[in-house]
């Protein structure tokens, strides 16, 4: 059993094999948990969901895009040792702050330094099984 502070949460993560079903997955409120995600949004309400396209890490044969996005929030946040990185070489996936607007600024800044773009998305309500935006 892993342990969270109270906190405000950043997850990165990719959606591989389709991004829509993905979150659509994680945002569902009555779901059997198959990622490490699932297991803390039982406990946690997502506030903002900031996506990014990252295929251009995969084309120029550099580290994937949520492991060089993760590596570069380990060095502005504390983090949750071993979340969402069982398929790679970081420490973790899941960092956290006190300050939201901290978090989101150092995220989109890191998103912006790997030259990509993003855009911010606040989701409905979960547990209604309905459209995710």
């Amino acid at each position: 059993m892993v342990c969270c502070p109270k906190a405000f949460y950043a997850y990165v993560g990719s959606a591989m094999n389709g991004l829509e079903a993905r979150l659509a997955h994680h945002l569902k409120g009555n779901k059997k948990p198959h990622w490490h995600i699932d297991y803390l949004l039982k406990e946690a309400k997502v506030s903002e969901i900031i996506l990014c396209p990252s295929e251009s890490f995969a084309l120029q044969g550099r580290l994937r895009g949520e492991c060089s996005l993760a590596r570069g929030l380990a060095t502005e946040f504390q983090s949750v040792p071993g979340f969402g990185a069982t398929d790679c070489k970081c420490k973790s996936h899941l960092y956290f702050e006190d300050k939201k607007d901290k978090l989101t600024s150092k995220v989109t800044e890191a998103i912006k330094q790997a030259g990509l773009n993003y855009k911010i998305f606040f989701p409905k309500e979960r547990g209604n099984g309905t459209g995710v935006w």
